[in-house]
């Protein structure tokens, strides 16, 4: 059989067994005919997530028939937070490792990974050299020889007296089996960890391991988070356009966990379904791949399961429609948009519809900065709680779409321009209506910010208005918004609606108030003010005046007793 099909019965392989539930996975791949090649086809990223979703503890087969670099991917992933080894987590992969294969681990620390395994040693043993004149009873307890000249103690840094053990046993074992393997190589590892010094071999590692992740699209932060440079129409279109990969190229194996996750139903998704051309589609995915591994990287997370995965595709796949549907101007073009993917590189897709976001973020944060509420020293929460949620997604580092629990959640990433396109008109709106509150000349009588917001303050200001009080932000008593309320409705049929004359008297008074014309009102808020009367009906419909009661009147500032 030609390598060419050998490499596409193996990819058919692996995608048969990631489509097995969890547990059925490891006979399926011990079952196959050469166990360790399929294995070793599978992407590091792949095998990591397998591992995972398995479970580390399950999965000892398979890391015994892991290849070196799978193990690799595995402890870069794992064993750093931020630029610093987290010891705990290198305790714990290193004890599974020689667990799996002592023999091949001690190869591998000896041939790649000689720094790591030093800086390991330095930070947990202790090494004495025994003079050919010098009793062993000379040295503290605690310390153990193999030579009766080199002799090592454990560091009792260790807490944890479960992770002490693991520590104890992958040092005992490794260095019982180096000292076996060449005993020359296992003195000259002793007398070289004393001599490491820290602060420089950790940051060569963390140099090397970004270097490795890098090839993946794990950047490092810094580099990552230009995945979040806005891109525009013009700018995007001036862009290198994709390479078309080699022949050799489209043969080697690509991460499916991401392609996998490819669940929801969106414009990008659509696309793909287009693209019948195996070797492209094979080229997309795998950049599909790296596109979600820089956003992994930009957003400083840690990856393990596939629902977290699957939540940073959602991401990607959210951006790249809105990018797509920025490009096909709104329209559910499948075929053009699948173009538009083979045609351009999907990180420039991503970064133009992550950009819609981005601006509205700026735009919400400028208008902030000297916006009339601001200057008041009010808190978001007078903007009532759609609104509030609205600004609360747009003012965060990474934009927010405001859900409102409509898909169960409160906040998710943007997913399409419609979202985009909601939240602008909303954004529009509060900056419209804190324009007209600029311009009115607004007092207050020591009402509390905190039971103050957008609707009680231009409703209480109306009715005064219309009672002929005095036009401030103060409490209405009781009795005179009995008067104002009986005035508001056109019959007492309930639910009750309210008169034509009223929204005209409010419209007036917005005017007159502002200094705006009626025209450029109803343009801008006519809309709001049209579900603001329409909320009082809803709360207020089915209420007699005589049963008012202050305390359940949310819209209007009131005060007095019954």
């Amino acid at each position: 059989m030609m390598l060419p099909d050998i490499l596409k019965q193996l990819h058919a392989t692996r995608r048969d067994v990631l489509s097995l539930p969890a547990e059925k996975r490891i006979d399926a791949i011990l079952e196959y005919p050469q166990p360790a090649a399929l294995v070793h086809s599978f992407p590091q990223e792949d095998f990591y997530f397998l591992i995972h979703e398995i479970g580390v503890d399950d999965s000892m087969e398979l890391l015994t028939l892991a290849s070196e670099k799978q193990w690799e991917y595995i402890v870069d992933t794992e064993v750093w937070k931020k630029d610093r080894l987290d010891m705990v987590s290198l305790t714990e992969w290193f004890y599974l490792l020689i667990k799996a294969d002592p023999h091949r681990i001690v190869r591998w620390c000896l041939n790649e990974k000689t720094e790591l395994i030093e800086l390991y040693m330095f930070k947990n043993m202790e090494l004495m050299i025994r003079e050919h004149d010098q009793d062993p009873s000379d040295f503290e307890d605690g310390f153990v020889t193999i030579d009766d000249v080199f002799y090592t103690r454990f560091r009792d840094n260790i807490p944890n007296t479960d992770l002490a053990e693991k520590r104890d046993a992958f040092l005992s074992e490794f260095l019982r089996r180096l000292a076996e393997h060449d005993h020359v190589v296992y003195q000259n590892m002793l007398f070289e960890f004393c001599s490491v010094i820290p602060a420089e071999s950790e940051e060569e590692l963390w140099r090397l391991r970004n270097v490795r992740l890098a090839e993946k699209g794990f950047m490092p932060f810094h580099e990552a988070v230009e995945i979040y440079q806005p891109l525009s129409v013009n700018a995007f279109k001036t862009h290198i356009r994709r390479l078309t990969r080699t022949k050799d190229e489209s043969f080697l194996p690509i991460p499916l966990y991401p392609a996998n996750a490819l669940k929801q139903d969106n414009l990008f998704s659509r696309a793909l379904t287009q693209i019948d051309i195996e070797d492209t589609l094979h080229q997309i995915q795998g950049e599909f791949a790296a596109l979600c591994n820089r956003l992994i990287s930009a957003d400083s997370k840690t990856i393990r399961e596939k629902e977290e995965l699957g939540s940073v595709v959602k991401k990607a796949c959210g951006y790249l429609s809105i990018g797509l549907e920025r490009l096909t101007h709104g329209k559910e073009a499948k075929n053009l948009s699948a173009a538009l993917v083979q045609r351009y590189p999907l990180e420039d897709i991503f970064r133009m519809g992550y950009g819609l976001a981005l601006h509205l973020k700026w735009q919400a944060e400028k208008w902030r900065d000297s916006s009339w509420f601001e200057g008041q020293n009010l808190p978001l929460t007078f903007w009532g709680e759609q609104w509030l949620g609205t600004l609360g997604g747009l003012l965060v580092k990474k934009p927010l779409y405001f859900d409102n629990y409509e898909t169960g959640i409160l906040y998710r990433e943007f997913q399409s321009l419609e979202d985009i396109t909601k939240t602008k008109a909303i954004l529009e709106e509060i900056m419209a209506f804190d324009k007209i509150l600029s311009r009115m000349s607004i007092g207050s009588d020591g009402i509390s910010p905190s039971v103050l917001n957008y609707k009680n303050l231009i409703l209480t200001m109306w009715s005064r208005h219309y009672l002929g009080l005095t036009e401030n932000v103060s409490a209405i008593s009781l009795e005179d918004f009995r008067k104002f309320f009986k005035e508001l409705w056109q019959d007492k049929d309930k639910p009750k609606k309210i008169r034509l004359a009223a929204k005209q008297s409010f419209l007036s008074w917005i005017s007159d108030k502002s200094n705006m014309d009626s025209a450029d009102i109803i343009q801008t808020l006519g809309t709001c003010f049209e579900r603001l009367f329409e909320e009082i009906e809803s709360e207020y419909g089915q209420v007699s005046a005589g049963n008012l009661d202050a305390r359940y009147i949310s819209m209007f500032l009131v005060g007095g007793k019954q």
